[in-house]
């Protein structure tokens, strides 16, 4: 009995090393890796978000919570070490709506349903040199996920939340 209870405890603590099983440890452990843009959009600043567009005001009024990551990616080990912490968080609850596989590079849209609403968005792209992920969580529209999946709203929902941020933010100047 105890060889089992120590088998399985070595299982645990094994596998609970081996990958990132939710956003926010995946945010956590990154936000502060070089070259990194990190945002986790506070609850008063959803409404800014939610100007952008009709589009972005009928999404982001129902979140609760939204982040969006940029990193690099620019070797192919870097790159494979992501695509396999994005797939360990989405892999176990998380239904692929949409993804595209070109060697290493990804786009993958996933969600997180509850009965007749989806919950959690999860974004990811990688396109060898740049890695990112959108995330939500609220209460949205299955019908208007699918939609902004297929017309690429979230990928544009992402450059404009790094430019609503950026042009409002403190930053990093780099001088040459």
């Amino acid at each position: 009995m105890l060889k089992k209870i120590c088998a399985l405890s070595l299982f645990l603590i094994i596998t609970s090393c081996g990958s990132y099983n939710s956003i926010e440890t995946f945010y956590n452990a990154h936000k502060n890796d070089n070259q990194v843009t990190a945002v986790h959009v506070p609850q008063f600043m959803l409404s800014m978000i939610s100007e952008i567009s009709p589009e972005m005001k009928a999404m982001v009024g129902n979140a609760k919570d939204l982040r969006y990551m940029q990193f690099p990616s620019v070797t192919a080990k870097r790159t494979q070490f992501l695509n396999q912490q994005m797939n360990g968080i989405t892999g176990n609850s998380f239904i692929e709506v949409f993804r595209k596989n070109d060697e290493l590079k990804r786009n993958v849209v996933s969600v997180r349903e509850k009965k007749n609403s989806v919950k959690e968005i999860l974004i990811y792209n990688n396109n060898n040199q740049t890695g990112s992920f959108l995330y939500f969580n609220g209460n949205f529209d299955p019908a208007k996920v699918r939609e902004m999946a297929k017309n690429e709203q979230f990928t544009r929902l992402g450059n404009n939340i790094i430019n609503q941020f950026g042009s409002s933010a403190p930053g990093i100047n780099s001088q040459n």
